[in-house]
């Protein structure tokens, strides 16, 4: 008998109409308010490098969708390590949100533009491997040259902050040592 009203309630709630706040008539607008444009900077494909022309250090590949509202990372690095995050504007917070997954580690941060225009997060990073968790920042910067700093730091266990990355991104189809970072992905 529970079945049958199980059943009986699951085809009513289907038959009922959608509220008219749920139907649309078309694809909703997206998000184009101008702090969803805030992180269109970092869009593309890039090489990273370390710093002071330093080695090569992976690619990375940042795309915008769900009608503007969701920026995807997908990250190679050298020596095949990988990660992906989740970037989006939270009209709930008024503030950006990123979430970073791969195998090492777990990132969960929000923040936003500073007054220089520099993408700065705040928040926590999650080690699964050993259940360590510590205060984490990080920023990306637009340089005059076309290229973007990314700074990562991590909080010890006294305070302090270290620097946990530092990779200078360079546009794929701009990169004068494209050849360099062709090698190092191939072998």
């Amino acid at each position: 008998m529970t079945i049958l009203r199980t059943l009986a309630a699951a085809a009513a709630l289907a038959a009922a109409p959608v509220p008219a706040t749920w139907a649309q008539s078309g694809p909703p607008p997206g998000c184009t308010e101008a702090q969803h444009d805030d992180f269109d900077f970092w869009l593309g494909t890039w090489n990273v490098y370390a710093p002071d022309d330093g080695p090569y250090q992976g690619r990375n590949t940042i795309v915008k969708s769900q009608g503007g509202c969701l920026i995807t990372e997908r990250w190679e690095g050298t020596g095949g390590s990988t990660g992906e995050s989740l970037n989006t504007y939270d009209p709930l917070a008024g503030a950006w949100r990123q979430v970073w997954v791969s195998p090492g580690n777990f990132i969960d941060y929000t923040g936003g533009l500073d007054a220089a225009g520099a993408m700065v997060l705040e928040g926590e990073i999650f080690y699964p491997g050993n259940g360590t968790r510590a205060a984490f920042r990080g920023s990306w910067t637009l340089r005059d040259d076309g290229t973007v700093r990314q700074h990562f730091q991590q909080q010890d266990a006294d305070g302090e902050w270290a620097d946990w990355f530092t990779g200078i991104y360079v546009r794929v189809e701009a990169d004068p040592r494209a050849d360099e970072a062709e090698a190092a992905r191939a072998g």
